[in-house]
């Protein structure tokens, strides 16, 4: 096996699907230019023909309702939304139709589709291009919703998405582009049958992400080893439906918790652990009250400074998982 990075990885889930499901095919804005999509999705149009990954003109609404058209008559569409914070133009199409036909059509209906949204922020882009928003969706019963934090899973749950019967909102983060790993061949992969996962064994405080706040959680763990203290890391890959057993386990046995989330405080993911593991672990389990790490509740800045000081670091996470030792 050989080296691949996030981004080709996602390029090889897409590769997998198209090459093994003739049903799937995909479309979007972009999808043929790397500025868009980075290394994800390179010359796959070369590869399946323009008919099965279609670079579409600017309608985020009119992609995403052909999509759920479409997956009503079997097929398999992905729509790929470049950036996250204009997926909000199809939030009709995914909220008020995909997500609730299954419900009130008895199970006779089952929009099976998939939905990319990619955060691409930092780099001064400002508020209007630098938002990540998995807490407004995994807010919305009937939908799923995914943000994978490992190489693999950036390909794996791709392709597990697709294949879905539920629509799926996967979420991938271009600041994880870079990660490497060796992964084995693709194959098909059941996303019900996925959950939540613990990435790094730990036994004095837990630390819980999704997706880059994942990452900020690996690398606090790493810094605090070197400070004799063993976190456990929780990776949140999965949002809706959530699956907390892992995260409760894992607090049961530490007493500490650090919830990140690389979104706004107020209604998020992070403020979703906490109350999680409130509700299932009596007050006797905790060792010290839980932290929050995430945005301030504020626009994202334009600015460089301000950037550095509204993103939340490695080191804001070590130091509060050490607040929760003393």
């Amino acid at each position: 096996m050989s080296a691949t990075n996030y981004g080709k990885a996602i390029r090889e889930g897409f590769a997998h699907l198209l090459a093994n499901h003739p049903d799937v095919f995909v479309m979007g804005q972009g999808l043929w230019s790397p500025w868009y999509v980075g290394s994800s999705m390179t010359e796959l149009e070369k590869e399946f023909g323009k008919e099965r990954v279609i670079d579409t003109p600017v309608s985020e609404w009119a992609c995403t309702s052909a999509a759920v058209g479409a997956s009503l008559y079997g097929k398999r569409p992905i729509v790929v939304h470049p950036r996250m914070d204009f997926m909000i133009f199809a939030t009709d199409s995914l909220v008020n139709q995909a997500a609730k036909w299954s419900h009130m059509l008895g199970g006779q209906a089952n929009p099976g589709l998939t939905v990319r949204g990619i955060i691409n922020r930092g780099g001064e882009q400002g508020a209007q291009h630098s938002q990540s928003l998995q807490s407004w969706y995994a807010h919305v019963p009937g939908l799923r919703v995914v943000m994978p934090y490992t190489v693999a899973d950036a390909r794996d749950l791709l392709i597990a998405a697709t294949l879905s019967p539920d629509p799926v909102l996967y979420i991938d983060d271009r600041w994880l582009y870079g990660q490497e790993a060796e992964l084995p061949a693709a194959v098909d992969v059941d996303l019900a049958a996925l959950g939540n996962q613990v990435l790094r064994e730990g036994s004095d405080v837990t630390l819980a992400g999704c997706s880059w706040g994942t990452e900020l959680a690996i690398g606090a763990a790493d810094a605090l080893a070197g400070q004799g203290v063993s976190a456990e890391v929780v990776d949140l890959r999965i949002l809706n439906p959530l699956d907390a057993e892992p995260l409760i386990l894992s607090v049961e046995k530490t007493g500490r918790l650090v919830a990140v989330d690389a979104s706004w405080r107020t209604c998020g993911v992070a403020g979703e652990a906490v109350a999680r593991v409130s509700e299932a672990l009596e007050p006797s389990a905790w060792k010290a009250r839980p932290r929050r790490i995430t945005l301030p509740d504020a626009p994202a800045p334009s600015s460089k400074v301000l950037e550095d000081i509204y993103y939340p670091s490695v080191e804001d996470v070590v130091d509060a998982a050490r607040s929760t030792l003393s």
